[in-house]
């Protein structure tokens, strides 16, 4: 079976930057988030925290704490027969259970941080590219940033993927180290 890296990380610790440069040695690419972003555009409303956290809830609410697992599983199969898979955001401690226990060892979690004085600073600096159809670079001031780690470590038990991680990259230099630092991470494997 090939092999699956799941990126965490809190908002704004370069998960997607990490992930992208994984994809481009060869990966086939899922953000688990996307759902949430395809939800709002069905929905035709603006890409915002608010809206993003209603259908993230909603989304638990429905399927519990592993509905991402549970809802992007046929997409990793299908990416999985294509080749190994990167998947950027896996968030909660339950989506983190449902993976591991499916994909056993065939699973690898690479955590990528850096502290909230850096991430906060980084999100207030990013703004939206027509480029990014995806949203996945999405700009924060400090207090929605603040407010999204809150809600991310208190309901959605972001911390424990990240604690429990195979790996752990710190990302507080320039992109070029973090891409070093991945090399190192994918010879590795």
């Amino acid at each position: 079976m090939n092999k699956i890296i799941a990126v965490v990380g809190m908002t704004g610790s370069g998960k997607t930057e990490t992930a992208e440069y994984i994809e481009s040695n060869g990966y086939q690419f899922l953000r688990f988030g996307q759902i949430v972003m395809d939800e709002i555009k069905k929905r035709g409303l603006t890409p915002t925290e608010k809206h993003e956290k209603e259908i993230r809830e909603r989304f638990r609410k429905e399927h519990g704490m592993a509905a991402f697992a549970i809802l992007n599983q046929p997409k990793i199969e299908e990416l999985l027969k294509k080749g190994p898979v990167v998947i950027d955001g896996l968030g909660s401690w339950d989506e983190y259970k449902v993976l591991k226990e499916k994909y056993k060892e065939n699973i690898i979690v690479l955590s990528i941080f850096a502290s909230p004085k850096i991430r906060y600073e980084r999100l207030s600096k990013r703004t939206l590219s027509s480029h990014d159809k995806h949203v996945k670079k999405r700009p924060a001031t400090i207090e929605q940033a603040k407010s999204r780690d809150k809600a991310e470590i208190e309901n959605t038990h972001r911390a424990g993927p990240i604690a429990m991680a195979d790996y752990t990259i710190i990302n507080e230099e320039s992109e070029e180290i973090l891409k070093q630092n991945i090399d190192k991470f994918i010879k590795e494997l």
